[in-house]
């Protein structure tokens, strides 16, 4: 393939762009808020479950408190009444006077056993609410370091993507000033060669491989036309001569 020298130095300016363009590329997705939203999100998760399972506690303990606070209510209505109809004493024999006077002793040892119930199902109620709050505490800071990483994670998007768009853009102009085949060439290349299609023979070094050319390859390379597109024997990438190639 034969181009003009200058069109070839045009794909050093292409390579640089496309260099760029893989460098931003790396730069948005090795963000350092990835990892920190990846983290905090897994903590967010864990202390998310934590509070439902607190509140799920907590409304377990309501319902139990307000069931033996019923039991508690029931008992103390029963023994009113049986303690109104011994002080009334009417129509009771002194067996049912005896029979009343001993339920009403049970109702009150009964209603003391479910008031201790109360009391203790109040308290772990209690520590339940106390740790919602304290897990609801937790997710809401969370939740917030969340979002800050998101919008730190975002603003760099944004800044990247915007340099993404100049490049691409500049990149378009370059290579629309590149011939067609030659182009085609260095898009070939390039990806068959991790990213870089074309480089610089400097000091009869491939800025490619990073290797120098040995004494066959240089008397080729200064034998060649100045308008042969000549290619790397090692990486294959195309050499573009420069006057620091050392021929």
């Amino acid at each position: 393939m034969n181009a003009a020298p200058a069109d070839q130095k045009r794909l050093l300016d292409l390579q640089a762009l496309d260099t760029r363009l893989g460098q931003l590329a790396h730069k948005r997705k090795s963000l350092p808020e990835h990892a920190e939203i990846t983290a905090l999100e897994a903590d967010f998760s864990q202390h998310r479950d934590l509070l439902v399972a607190a509140q799920t506690e907590e409304s377990d303990t309501a319902r139990e408190q307000a069931k033996a606070e019923q039991d508690v209510d029931q008992v103390r209505q029963r023994a009113a009444r049986d303690q109104q109809r011994l002080d009334s004493g009417v129509g009771l024999s002194a067996k049912d006077l005896e029979n009343l006077q001993h339920e009403i002793a049970s109702l009150a040892k009964r209603q003391g056993d479910l008031e201790d119930v109360v009391l203790e199902v109040m308290e772990r109620r209690e520590s339940a609410q106390e740790r919602v709050t304290e897990l609801t505490a937790r997710v809401d800071s969370v939740q917030a370091k969340v979002t800050d990483a998101v919008a730190r994670r975002d603003a760099a998007f944004a800044g990247i993507d915007a340099e993404v768009a100049s490049v691409t853009k500049e990149r378009e102009i370059v290579a629309g000033s590149v011939p067609a085949d030659l182009l085609g060439l260095y898009d070939k290349v390039r990806v068959k060669q991790g990213g870089i299609g074309a480089a610089r023979l400097y000091q009869r070094r491939c800025e490619g491989c990073r290797l120098e050319l040995d004494l066959t390859e240089l008397n080729e390379v200064r034998a060649a036309a100045a308008d042969a597109v000549v290619r790397c024997e090692n990486c294959s990438r195309i050499l573009v001569r420069i006057a620091e190639s050392g021929l």
